[in-house]
């Protein structure tokens, strides 16, 4: 039978016309599939060895800009491995279709669980195959991924796989109406209500998030904060969306330098556009000062922190716009520029990297990661793309680190509040952006929870530095419980050699314990050569980020109400 009339290669046919990247680990359940897709050479297949890590690199290669990506992975214990990057990708709002095995029509084995259910559980909706509606949905998933914004599980019942697809004659109504995107007609009385505010703050503020990036509303913000001659600052993932000028601020939040959180609380009218305002950003509610007015511009339909006074429903480009239309060429610039100036902050160049230099060596004589991340900042190429794993160490890369614009810096796990993903990340990246430089931020927790696809970005990445901060603990929990008590021997990790893990699947790698030790990764970028590079890191666990006291402040506060 010619594999362009089976189930699987209908379902491969119809992808390739969304995505142009999957991301497999071969099981029964998704063999005809993997099958299908190489044979007919549309998309490009890159093999990873932790079903987690198909979901995982599809997100990040959406998210570096690559566009949808598939994922797969076979049925049962491949399906629930894959969890915990598909529930990142769910709250994280990331468009990706995870083609799953499926238990066959007649029924479960023993073997089987319900995976529809399992998918809900976490917030995703699964759409199940069938012989004569297979290319209709896969039609559907890919398109209420990217036009909702959220990941979908495409399941294909076992026995199906490489049955006939029968004709379609439906369309797309064989499996339901295709999602229509959402329509949100703009207030212009309340939009002109928004512009009054601003003009008239004497120190506005914008904020702007990953979701005005993925909006296309960075050229009109940036308009509007020059017309308002208001100061600018973004999320952590909406880095490089405003030029580091005489009006950034940099990060908000807990990554942000002592003087410019300072500075944001100086606003008195914050616009916040595509940002989720979580409570890192907002420094557990203290970001802002207790008068400001701050509105909120998104999508959704409720505010999402309770400190927003005023919601601004519609696509962040459109009201940036509109807003701009507004104002005019009015003399606003010149009273938020003095109001600003007045506040002492006129020129604001460079604010953001105001940092604690740190000492090259911590009291134990381990690396201090400050020092680290101002030597990174230094030797690292320009046209770098930045993916950080998550744990303690996770602010030190965005706020020490220059990134281009949001689409170079990747923080993974940080919806769901999980580590582990940083190496299949990195792959993903990689193949979004393979002309780049990856550069991995990972620590020894996270990064031995994904060991496993160490090799896959030996194996895929053409040109890559993994940065290892080696601690020799799960330092997240060390500073927020050993603190207060609680039995630090579960927190500590035996010092493991990743330089030497990295040569053992063909990385170059060196074990760096002082500042010194990094004219090995110095002379491996300048020698032009390609392949990846792991520098393992090994820090100090007394020196504590600032973020993360924060945190601890934040817990014994709630703690002792």
């Amino acid at each position: 039978m010619s594999d362009t009339t089976t189930v699987s290669a209908a379902v491969a046919a119809e992808l390739e016309q969304h995505a142009s990247h999957v991301f497999a680990l071969m099981g029964n359940g998704n063999a005809w599939f993997l099958d299908a897709v190489v044979r007919r050479g549309a998309m490009r297949v890159t093999a990873v060895r932790h079903e987690a890590a198909t979901v995982a690199a599809a997100d990040a290669c959406f998210r570096a800009g690559g566009g949808l990506a598939i994922a797969t992975t076979t049925y049962g214990p491949g399906y629930t491995n894959a969890l915990t990057p598909l529930a990142e990708a769910a709250q994280a709002r990331v468009p990706l279709v995870l083609v799953v095995g499926d238990q066959p029509t007649t029924g479960p084995r023993p073997w089987d669980v319900d995976q529809a259910a399992i998918a809900a559980a976490v917030g995703v909706e699964t759409i199940v195959v069938g012989t004569g509606d297979a290319r209709a949905a896969a039609r559907r998933a890919a398109q209420t991924a990217l036009v909702e914004r959220r990941p979908v599980v495409l399941a294909l019942p076992y026995d199906l796989a490489h049955r006939p697809a029968e004709e379609e004659t439906g369309g797309v109504a064989t499996a339901e109406r295709a999602p229509v995107p959402p329509f949100i007609a703009i207030d212009a009385e309340q939009l002109a209500g928004v512009a009054a505010l601003l003009d008239a703050a004497e120190r506005p503020l914008l904020l702007a998030g990953r979701g005005a990036h993925l909006a296309g509303a960075a050229e009109p913000l940036r308009a509007l904060a020059a017309r308002l001659g208001a100061r600018t600052a973004s999320s952590a993932l909406g880095s490089g969306i405003f030029a580091a000028d005489h009006r950034h601020l940099g990060i908000s939040g807990g990554f942000a330098s002592e003087r410019a959180a300072a500075a944001i609380e100086q606003a008195d009218a914050v616009l916040v556009v595509g940002a989720g305002l979580n409570q890192f950003q907002t420094r557990f509610g203290d970001a802002f000062a207790p008068a400001a007015r701050i509105v909120q511009v998104d999508v959704l339909d409720a505010a999402t922190n309770p400190r927003v006074d005023e919601l601004v429903r519609g696509d962040a480009r459109l009201v940036a716009d509109a807003l701009l239309a507004l104002l005019g060429d009015g003399d606003g610039h010149a009273r938020g520029d003095e109001g600003w100036a007045a506040a002492g902050l006129g020129d604001v160049t460079g604010i953001h990297f105001e940092r604690e230099a740190g000492e090259p060596a911590a009291p134990d004589g381990r690396l201090d990661p400050r020092s680290l991340f101002h030597a990174l900042e230094r030797i690292l190429p320009d046209d770098r793309v930045v993916v950080s794993d998550g744990g303690h160490f996770i602010g030190w890369a965005p706020t020490h680190l220059t990134i281009a614009d949001p689409e170079r810096l990747l923080m993974v796990g940080t919806a769901f509040q999980t580590i582990g993903l940083g190496f299949p990340s990195a792959v993903g990246a990689a193949a979004a952006r393979p002309d780049d430089t990856l550069v991995l931020v990972s620590g020894d927790g996270g990064a031995l929870m994904a060991l496993a696809d160490l090799d896959s970005v030996a194996r895929t990445v053409r040109r890559g530095v993994v940065v290892i901060v080696n601690d020799a603990a799960y330092g997240a929990e060390i500073h927020q419980y050993a603190v207060r008590g609680v039995a630090e021997q579960p927190m500590l990790i035996d010092q493991v050699d990743f330089a030497a893990l990295g040569r053992a699947v063909g990385a170059e790698g060196a074990v760096i314990e002082t500042l010194a030790d990094l004219a090995q990764l110095e002379a491996w970028l300048a020698s032009g050569a390609e392949g990846v590079f792991v520098a393992d890191c090994r820090v100090s666990q007394q020196v504590v980020a600032p973020y993360m006291l924060e945190i601890v402040e934040a817990a014994t506060r709630a703690s002792a109400r």
